[in-house]
C-alpha cells in the first residue's frame, strides 16, 4: 500500500500541511533500541509524517531519539519510584502545555499509559493509542466523550473490552516492517524471546520449554528500573542462563533482523491477554514462525499449525519447537504482508489525523471562527 501523500484538507478543501505532536509514555524513553510496543509504534508514525512532508513533534524522556522534533523531558532515573513517576508525568504535562503555546499542533497523539494524567485541556482534537490490557488504565481514561478525543485500540480483543460502546474507539492494528524475501535460506538451531523483562511476560516459561525440547534460546531486551522488573530477573532469568539460554540485552536494525530471520521460532509466553504482539509481526514478516500461548490479540495474529502455533502448557510450547521446520516461512511473510505491514498502518493514522483536523476546522466554521 502507498503512503498517503504529505497534503491533507481542511474546510474549504485547501492543502494543509499537518503539525502531529507525538506523546510518548512519561517513562518510556524513544529510539531504536528501546524495547516497549508504543515506542517502537511512535517512531514509525514519526518517521512516515517526515517522509510525507508533515511536521512532526514528539515528546519524550531525555536520550531518545526521533526523526522529527525532539521535545526532551528530563532524562528517566535509573531507579522508578512513585515519586519519579509523579515528577515524569508532570514534566509530561509541561512539556505539552509548552509545545501547545509554541506551535500551530494540528493534531495530538498521546502513546502512554498513564496519559490521562497530562491529557491537555485544549480544543485541539486528541489521539489516544491505548496500547495495553484495558484494565491497566483508569475507568475514567476509558469513557472520555468530547467527540475531539478518538481513543484507539490495537486490536478487535481489545476493542471487545471496552465497556462504553458511546465512546469514540476504533480498531487500527499495530504494523511492523516486512521482508520482501527470506534474510537466510538455513535456520539456526536456537528460538529466540524478545521484549520488556517483566513478569507478566512469562520469559522464563520459555526458557524451561526450550530447556524440554533441547535447543537454546536467545532473549532479548531491557530490564527497566522497576522493583518488581529487577527481582524477576534476578529470581527468574539469571539462574536459568548458562550452558544453553543466554540473554543479549537490547537488540535492534540489522542485528535484530538477523536474529528473527535465523531462528527456528519465536517463543511469545505471555501470561496475560496481550493487545498486540509487535514481535509476533515482526517475527511472521522475517518467515519466522510463532510460538504463543492462547491470550488476547495473539489468537487474532497467530494462524495455528500456519504460521505457527497456539499452545497452552510448557509441555505443548516444547514439542511445538520441535515442529516448527513444518511452518513455511514464506506463507508467515505473504501473511505479515497482506496483514501487518508498517505502511497499511501508517496510512490509516495519517487517515485518522486528516480526519481529526477536518473536523476540528468544522466546528471552528460553525462557530463563525476562521479556518
Amino acid at each position: 500500500m502507498e503512503e498517503l501523500g504529505a497534503e491533507g484538507r481542511c474546510g474549504n478543501g485547501a492543502p494543509v500541511r499537518l503539525t502531529v505532536l507525538s506523546v510518548s509514555y512519561s517513562l518510556g524513553r524513544v529510539s531504536e533500541k528501546t524495547a516497549g510496543g508504543a515506542e517502537h509504534i511512535l517512531l514509525t508514525l514519526d518517521r512516515h509524517l517526515t517522509n510525507c512532508g508533515h511536521r512532526s513533534l514528539v515528546i519524550a524522556p531525555g536520550g531518545s531519539r526521533s526523526r522529527g522534533l525532539l521535545l526532551p523531558t528530563p532524562p528517566i532515573s535509573h531507579q522508578i519510584d512513585v515519586f519519579s513517576q509523579r515528577r515524569a508525568r508532570f514534566n509530561h504535562a509541561i512539556a505539552i502545555e509548552r509545545a501547545l503555546a509554541r506551535f500551530p499542533v494540528d493534531v495530538i497523539h498521546l502513546h502512554g499509559v498513564d496519559f490521562f494524567d497530562y491529557l491537555p485541556d485544549t480544543a485541539v482534537p486528541v489521539v489516544v493509542t491505548l496500547h495495553l490490557p484495558l484494565s491497566w488504565y483508569p475507568p475514567a481514561a476509558l469513557n472520555l466523550r468530547p467527540p475531539w478525543v478518538y481513543l484507539v485500540c490495537v486490536s478487535r480483543s481489545q476493542q471487545d473490552a471496552v465497556i462504553n460502546t458511546s465512546t469514540n474507539t476504533r480498531v487500527i492494528s499495530n504494523g511492523v516492517v516486512v521482508e520482501k524475501e527470506r534474510l537466510t535460506r538455513r535456520k539456526g538451531e536456537y528460538v529466540v524471546s524478545m521484549g520488556r523483562i517483566c513478569p507478566e511476560k512469562g520469559f522464563h516459561v520459555a526458557m524451561d520449554a526450550a530447556s524440554a525440547a533441547g535447543v537454546p534460546l536467545y532473549l532479548a531486551g531491557e530490564v527497566a528500573g522497576y522493583p518488581e522488573h529487577r527481582a524477576y530477573f534476578k529470581g527468574k532469568i539469571l539462574p536459568r542462563l548458562g550452558r544453553l539460554h543466554r540473554f543479549l540485552g537490547p537488540v535492534s536494525g540489522e542485528r535484530k533482523r538477523k536474529l528473527l530471520a535465523g531462528a527456528r521460532a519465536v517463543l511469545v509466553p505471555s501470561r496475560v491477554p496481550e493487545t498486540s504482539s509487535l514481535i509476533s509481526m515482526e517475527a511472521m514478516g522475517s518467515g519466522t514462525p510463532v510460538i504463543a500461548f492462547r491470550q488476547g490479540a495473539l489468537e487474532e495474529i497467530v494462524t495455528d499449525t500456519e504460521t505457527g502455533y497456539l499452545v497452552t502448557s510448557v509441555e505443548e510450547m516444547a514439542n511445538a519447537i520441535l515442529r516448527a521446520d513444518e511452518i513455511d516461512p514464506l506463507r508467515c511473510i505473504a501473511e505479515a504482508k497482506a496483514r501487518f505491514s508498517e505502511e497499511r498502518m501508517a496510512a490509516t493514522y495519517l487517515g485518522l489525523y486528516q480526519e481529526a483536523a477536518e473536523g476540528r476546522c468544522t466546528r471552528k466554521s460553525a462557530l463563525g471562527m476562521v479556518a
